[in-house]
């Protein structure tokens, strides 16, 4: 392999110091003009490359974003995507670590990006994280952060995320304008803020209907397929069966899908299903999936523009919070009156 071109190079083919060497190609004033220009040529005809790493020691800046995501379904990566592309065109290059849904992982994953210099951070927690001590040693040490997704409500720092709570409603309500009276619930982990506030509007609309809240109707389980078909036959399988199904994912609502089909039951005419997230497989199933729209690659653009303004302004952003409005795509898996 061919040794790159260091400053001591140039220094001895010129026979000056490499402080100089150093000086002229930062155009320090206290270097000649006639030298500048023969350390400038020298280093071009050489291919010199600067040390990208002791120039941001130097400038204490790497323009890399450390982003910790949970897992890379279809959501968060969409959010990395729209992340990305705002930070390409600030100059920024993000580097990507998913927990797993481990909280050890995610302590792990912020060592690792503290020690490689990041300039800051843009973090999305994992189920399993109860406790804050590591996004308050990158707040204790100063350092950018931007939480979205799923957030944590009692820290300041800016935030970016949908209204769940809001996106619990609608899918609730639309299940109730459809004629259905028993519906059931498929949360996510019981300590996840996000699940919990899909799960808030969903109960907050059927005390506002007037309906009954059948606490056995509510499972918490994984964001994982095969939960949600233990999940979904131990519902229909038992002695109050819903008539419609709220599933907090889409993954969950395939899941409770496939078992809904296998009990040979209709849809949406026996049984209504509505999911969230509003992935592109919701449209190719048969019936389609009705499903909440979740802005993912809006969300992460700007938690991107919110991060890159922190970098870039002495205002204090701690307390600024983008919330994003859910909308309801109805498809054929709940659109029993059909208007």
């Amino acid at each position: 392999m061919e040794r790159q071109t260091t400053i001591k190079d140039i220094a001895l083919a010129l026979r000056i110091s490499t402080s100089t060497v150093s000086r002229a190609l930062r155009d320090a004033p206290d270097v000649g003009i006639e030298t500048r220009k023969a350390v400038k040529a020298l280093a071009e005809e050489l291919d010199y490359q600067p040390n990208k790493l002791a120039l941001s020691l130097l400038k204490k800046q790497t323009n890399t974003i450390g982003i910790i995501i949970p897992n890379l379904d279809y959501v968060l990566a969409t959010m990395v995507k729209g992340i990305d592309e705002v930070a390409l065109e600030a100059g920024y290059t993000v580097m990507v670590c998913q927990s797993d849904e481990s909280f050890g992982r995610e302590m792990v994953n912020t060592k690792r990006l503290l020690d490689s210099l990041v300039d800051g951070f843009i973090i999305s927690v994992s189920s399993e994280t109860m406790v804050f001590d590591h996004i308050k040693k990158i707040q204790n040490k100063k350092i950018p952060l931007v939480l979205f997704d799923r957030v944590i409500n009692n820290i300041s720092v800016p935030k970016v995320r949908l209204d769940n709570v809001e996106g619990g409603r609608i899918a609730t309500k639309h299940l109730i304008d459809q004629g259905y009276k028993n519906i059931a619930l498929l949360a996510g982990p019981e300590n996840l803020n996000i699940s919990n506030e899909r799960k808030e509007g969903y109960l907050e609309t059927l005390k506002q209907n007037k309906i009954k809240v059948d606490k056995n109707l509510i499972i918490h389980c994984d964001f994982n397929q095969e939960y949600a078909k233990v999940a979904t036959r131990e519902l229909l399988t038992g002695k109050n069966k819903p008539d419609a199904i709220f599933a907090i994912s889409d993954r969950l609502a395939i899941g409770a899908m496939t078992v809904i089909k296998e009990l040979g039951l209709s849809i949406p005419k026996e049984i209504g299903l509505v999911g969230f997230n509003n992935e592109p497989i919701t449209q190719l199933l048969t019936p389609s999936i009705s499903s909440v729209e979740m802005y993912a690659f809006e969300i992460g653009k700007a938690t991107a523009k919110i991060f890159i303004e922190m970098m870039h302004s002495e205002v204090d952003m701690s307390e600024k919070e983008i919330v994003f409005k859910p909308k309801l795509f109805i498809r054929e898996s709940s659109n029993r009156i059909r208007k």
